[in-house]
């Protein structure tokens, strides 16, 4: 058996966390010692409205186990809001978790500019004031773990929801980069693309599935990449119903053309099937890793 996972006194942020999956993550995080700021400004799922009672009820609950837990009810738009709300509270910031998001689901020639940009506002600007915020922080005490939530409708592509897939797979790309920039402070920055039974799902998943994809069936992982035992940084994490798995890109071994010479299109089609033969295929980690097949065709 390896070490009991304990946020002990950590201070930890969880935006979205007046139901579903982020009300799953605060009560694991508080029930492992945690202080938990729970954020959540109450709007529908649709980025309308706000009530203050969804945060109220988790950080009433949290503290009646005995737990230690403040809410708040500012738009993660107000990142730095939400910070100093933690700062002012608990003294420190260690944690946090960007899970707050909203739907505005249509087909793309029926999408018009305000459901583009409220879906960008939340997932993307939000995620990006609170990290921003907290990352100072994070950087002065040497310590920190931050966790965005992307999606398999942003890994692979959803019918209706380009604006969602397009925010949820730039924040894997806002990870990639920070678990670079973070590393040597000693910041750990991950993302994962849960699949639950909330609210935001309730209606798009069968009934007999949905009832089986818990919320807390999610936050084991959560919790587990805030810890100090995590070391990993900058990868992606599929979780769902109890199943947990990372993904990483893959990229064929490619053609190589004369660089000197130059290609043609006909050169491309005369190729096509070896361009897309992912037999032997690589794994590249970072952009030098990336630059390897074309800097060898350059050698060449």
């Amino acid at each position: 058996m390896s070490e009991p996972v304990s946020l002990q006194d950590r201070v930890v942020i969880v935006t979205g966390a007046g139901g579903g999956l982020g009300r799953a993550h605060a009560l694991l995080f508080a029930a492992r010692g945690a202080h938990v700021l729970v954020n959540d400004l109450g709007g529908s799922t649709h980025g309308e409205g706000a009530n203050a009672s969804a945060a109220d009820q988790v950080v009433a609950q949290i503290r009646a186990a005995g737990g230690s837990a403040v809410a708040n009810h500012d738009s993660v738009a107000d990142g730095a809001r939400i910070v100093e709300h933690a700062l002012d509270s608990f003294g420190r910031v260690d944690v946090v978790v960007n899970n707050a998001g909203i739907l505005r689901d249509k087909a793309f020639h029926k999408m018009d500019d305000s459901d583009w940009e409220l879906v960008y506002k939340v997932h993307v600007e939000g995620a990006f004031k609170v990290t921003r915020a907290a990352w100072p922080h994070m950087r002065e005490q040497q310590w920190g773990r931050v966790i965005f939530t992307s999606s398999t409708s942003g890994i692979y592509g959803n019918f209706g929801q380009a604006n969602y897939a397009m925010a949820k797979l730039g924040l894997y790309g806002l990870t990639r980069t920070l678990a670079i920039e973070g590393r040597k402070h000693g910041v750990l920055v991950n993302a994962i693309a849960p699949t639950g039974g909330t609210r935001m799902t309730e209606g798009l998943i069968p009934p007999q599935v949905f009832e089986q994809l818990r919320p807390e069936l999610i936050s084991p992982l959560v919790v587990y990449l805030s810890s100090e035992q995590c070391q990993d940084s900058g990868q992606l994490f599929e979780v769902g119903g109890g199943w947990v798995g990372k993904v990483r890109w893959e990229r064929s071994l490619g053609v190589g053309f004369d660089p000197a010479q130059g290609f043609t299109p006909e050169q491309v089609a005369q190729h096509w099937s070896q361009i897309g033969d992912f037999e032997g295929a690589v794994h590249p980690q970072d952009n030098l890793q990336a630059l390897q097949q074309m800097m060898a065709n350059l050698q060449a």
